[in-house]
């Protein structure tokens, strides 16, 4: 038998989902492959629906009907509905044992799109990515203020900017302008750099320590999630639940997390009204100690829509919406 696990770069689902391999094997042999997708173009190659995708002897026995490949974040469902970000040991199981098929709803699938469907447009900039365009030096000065956040714990000013922006014929303030008009980052009445998604040039509810001793900040729990995976490094995120004010934190160390209280989640949601992230889904992004209390700040906010994620959803999120904003 021929296994084949497809990830992305950083999915923190891969090594879950070997894991879970090795005990539906329970001994028989096979061999197993981990193969990390670069592109599109590669997953619609390989039937890569989502990260992880596990193919048996080539097949993908969990893909929904009309599947399309896909780099995002995949998501499975056990048979009572619960999603997870590999499938469970009894459905694995009856795969290797050829007994279920692409339809089943055990096995469906879906990415990590969140529901109602809009309550992350702002976050991901309605689908369009926070990877700056590389033309107009829009690119090269964001990256900049992305690195410059990482190395110090602060946002550069315009003086610094301005060679990279002036490389591409235009001042930094002109670059400035229009990284937050596309909401790459927010200015305050002065022009200076208010937050650069993920950071925050001011302290929030969510500090991010990083393994070379910065102290940042982030702008949601996504942003902070997405910290690590954006750097490449390790990192301690602290942060508290809204309901009680107790402490959530999630050590990133050596490709794995730990999160504390292990009951941990995140409410994914979005003010009405729309505009900019920082105004609209910010402050509506938060870890709670349990579901219970993410449920209950819900509650308090009828006007927020969204909904609560597990852990692996959450950094998944983070991962797919920051970890390619520093790539050439």
């Amino acid at each position: 038998m021929r296994i084949t696990v497809l990830t992305v770069a950083d999915c923190p689902n891969a090594h879950p989902a070997l894991r879970r391999l090795a005990a539906a094997l329970d001994g028989r042999e096979a061999q197993v492959e981990l193969i990390e997708v670069a592109d599109e173009a590669e997953a619609a190659r390989r039937g890569m629906y989502g990260s992880p995708t596990i193919l048996i002897d080539g097949t993908d026995p969990f893909a929904p009907p009309g599947a399309v490949p896909s780099l995002s974040c995949r998501l499975y469902r056990d048979a009572h509905g619960t999603a997870s970000g590999v499938p469970d040991e009894t459905a694995l199981r009856r795969a290797l044992a050829g007994t279920i098929t692409p339809d089943q709803d055990a096995g469906a699938t879906d990415c990590c799109t969140p529901h109602p469907p809009d309550a992350l447009d702002v976050v991901g900039r309605a689908g369009r990515g926070r990877r700056a365009p590389a033309e107009r030096g829009l690119r090269a000065v964001h990256q900049q203020i992305l690195r410059h956040f990482a190395a110090t714990g602060a946002a550069p000013d315009a003086q610094t900017l301005q060679p990279l922006a002036a490389g591409a014929g235009r001042s930094a303030t002109e670059v400035l302008t229009e990284l937050a008009d596309e909401d790459f980052l927010t200015l305050d009445e002065a022009g200076n750099i208010r937050a650069a998604y993920p950071f925050s040039a001011t302290p929030t509810r969510h500090s991010v320590r990083l393994d070379n001793g910065v102290k940042v900040w982030s702008m949601c729990a996504i942003d902070a999630l997405g910290i690590p995976a954006m750097l490449g490094r390790d990192a301690v995120i602290s942060s508290t639940d809204p309901v009680t004010g107790a402490p959530v934190t999630v050590t990133s160390a050596e490709g794995a997390t730990r999160w504390e209280p292990a009951s941990a989640v995140v409410f994914v949601g979005q003010r009405p009204g729309g505009g900019p992230a920082a105004s609209a889904c910010c402050d509506a992004l938060n870890f709670f100690i349990d579901p219970a209390n993410a449920r209950a700040w819900t509650s308090q906010h009828p006007d927020v829509r969204g909904r609560v994620v597990d852990q692996s959803e959450a950094e998944c999120i983070g991962s797919q919406t920051f970890g390619p904003l520093l790539a050439p």
